[in-house]
């Protein structure tokens, strides 16, 4: 190993195929099929790859308490419903999301450059990972405009509210470009992410002001006293978190209520210690382009790109993950010491 120009001392360098191999072991030797584990694998390896790491090997000892407890069945099979020509509907039977997604990638393309635009709905499925990874792919390799948004468990208190009611309910995008790398963008419509709480509370570290609302509903910078019968707040600070509200409420709807999955306050892991993941839904909607502006489409985002860098704007949605990615795939991918040797216990069914 050699000392990594990306992350601290403590770290070790792990080529990326050699983490994703490992992780799959893990799936694997923990209860998900290896069609499940393979998919898995690659997503959280990617995440650690390009720096997300709140959703990267961090996610790895929840995704093995998870399938201890029996909460989520790993070698769930999808069931894939064509419902209309641009309408899916995927049943993950109380399996992981993105296999759902797998499932149904090539219907929804096919779909997509045959009317324009489809719409893929996964219900009775737990997502535990990055948002991106579910349509980055489609921008870059099949030059779709792709958007999907999840629902979580109720850690948000929506704007007025007194508890929490809503997911952390990320929204992703993704749009091709001219030559390079898509335009993507992964947010969160809460405050803060719920795994960057996770590992504040972990490293002791304390958090912004309006981040976070105790127990009591009080504002607090302590992580743990929001994961302690607190909450998070809304995105938007003091005076828009109305804004972040009212986005987190459109995806329960889109994420929910349309898939036919549940809501984020719907559900209740309790009977199942250890559980971790939120059993919810899934809305993806791809868009072909081409069948509205054809090549100028990629012309029209590369003039906007030089807007914005004329406006002062520096940098783009996902520029720092995609610098991350080519220095990890150059030199390996940054993990930390400790937490390598878990996966490697771990991998060995400890």
């Amino acid at each position: 190993m050699h000392p990594s120009p990306v992350s601290a001392p403590e770290s070790v360098l792990i080529p990326f195929d050699e983490l994703r191999s490992l992780l799959q072991q893990i799936f694997e030797r923990h209860g998900t099929s290896t069609n499940v584990a393979a998919i898995l694998a690659d997503n959280c390896a990617t995440a650690q790859r390009d720096g997300a790491l709140s959703h990267g090997i961090f996610r790895i000892p929840g995704y093995v308490s998870t399938l201890k407890s029996g909460w989520v069945d790993g070698k769930a099979t999808p069931i894939v419903d064509d419902k209309a020509p641009g309408f899916i509907a995927v049943d993950a039977a109380n399996g992981f999301a993105q296999p759902a997604l797998m499932a149904a990638r090539n219907l929804l393309i096919a779909k997509a450059r045959s009317n324009g635009i489809a719409l893929l709905a996964i219900r009775r499925s737990h997502h535990f990972a990055a948002l991106w990874p579910d349509v980055e792919p489609l921008a870059r390799d099949e030059g779709l405009v792709a958007i999907t948004v999840v629902n979580s468990m109720a850690c948000v208190v929506p704007s007025g509210g007194r508890s929490a009611l809503f997911g952390t309910n990320p929204i992703a995008f993704a749009a091709p470009r001219a030559g390079s790398e898509p335009l993507v963008f992964d947010l969160a419509t809460s405050a803060i992410a719920h795994g960057d709480i996770q590992i504040a509370a972990r490293a002791g570290h304390s958090v912004p002001q309006g981040y976070g609302v105790d127990k009591h509903g009080q504002h607090t910078t302590e992580p743990q006293e929001i994961l302690d019968g607190g909450a998070l707040l809304p995105f938007g600070g003091e005076h828009g978190a109305h804004k972040g509200s009212a986005l987190s409420m459109m995806v329960e709807v889109l994420a929910a209520a349309l898939t036919g999955g549940n809501f984020s306050f719907e559900f209740d892991m309790r009977t199942h210690p250890g559980a971790q993941t939120p059993y919810t839904g899934q809305l993806i909607i791809a868009i072909d382009p081409s069948l509205t502006s054809g090549q100028n489409f990629a012309d029209r985002c590369e003039t906007l790109i030089a807007a914005m860098s004329d406006a002062g704007q520096s940098r783009l949605p996902g520029t720092r993950r995609y610098e991350q990615r080519k220095l990890s795939m150059e030199h390996g991918v940054p993990v930390d010491v400790a937490r390598w040797r878990e996966l490697l216990q771990l991998a060995e069914g400890q």
